[in-house]
């Protein structure tokens, strides 16, 4: 199973372990591309996307359209940014 954070890019805190010890961890520049970002982790078979809760009120029709999805999990995490 492919597992994926998402985050801002300038948020050096979030998932920081995460990628430390070499998982998936993808910057987002821009919020209006948050939809884009997810879009293209599912399409690279990631079954399970964990983003800040900064990155889901950008994203509210991909959260609804995974919402009652068995292949895809979307994960919404607190945000370490400040």
């Amino acid at each position: 199973m492919k597992i994926s954070w998402l985050k801002l890019k300038d948020d050096n805190n979030s998932f920081r372990i995460f990628k430390n010890i070499g998982f998936d961890v993808y910057d987002v520049e821009d919020v209006e591309d948050t939809d884009k970002r997810i879009q293209e982790l599912v399409n690279n078979h990631y079954k399970t996307i964990v983003l800040t809760n900064e990155l889901a009120g950008f994203s509210e029709d991909i959260i609804k359209r995974y919402n009652k999805s068995q292949n895809v999990n979307i994960i919404i995490a607190n945000s370490k940014h400040e």
